[in-house]
């Protein structure tokens, strides 16, 4: 009977394999991979301790490997996050649409294309229809900005609005 084993290593390398495709963790790829080994080894005439000796130092040598190839080489961190909506305004230039009014010197700005309820970030400035601002930071639905270093244009020769 155990000259057969190896057609079980088999149906279980396929089957963690084909398992991988419906998963997010990219784990029982490695696993199936390690039961291949142990199918090659039974079906050389390797013992039942061999093929589990290999199943399992293939499988796991090959997950811890992954691993910290993965943790190297791709986004983990929350420097290397994708800032979408709101997110991404801190640093964006914008252009004050309505100027400052009330004890809050309440205002508006654009920021490519949509507009922003915006408040100076030092509490006195003025906002100026029409002057570049930046947006250093978004609460709520707010945004708090300063004056723009430098008010020419974007790099590609036209504003960010």
């Amino acid at each position: 009977m155990e000259q057969y084993l190896w057609i079980f290593w088999v149906v279980l390398a396929v089957g963690l394999l084909i398992a991988e495709i419906f998963t997010l963790g990219f784990v029982l790829f490695w696993f199936g991979l390690g039961a291949a080994a142990a199918a090659i080894a039974g079906f050389a005439g390797g013992g039942l301790g061999l093929q589990f000796l290999l199943f399992a130092a293939v499988s796991i040598g090959l997950t811890v490997m992954s691993r910290t190839i993965f943790a190297r080489y791709f986004a983990h961190g929350e420097r290397d996050r994708l800032r979408t909506g709101a997110e991404a305004l801190p640093g964006m230039t914008g252009t004050v649409t309505a100027a400052s009014r009330g004890a809050l010197d309440e205002g508006a700005v654009k920021v490519y294309g949509s507009e922003w309820k915006a408040f100076p970030i030092d509490g006195e400035t003025k906002l100026i229809e029409g002057e570049k601002v930046e947006v250093v930071e978004v609460r709520g639905s707010s945004i708090y900005v300063r004056k723009a270093e430098d008010d020419a244009a974007d790099w590609r020769g036209r504003d960010n609005d």
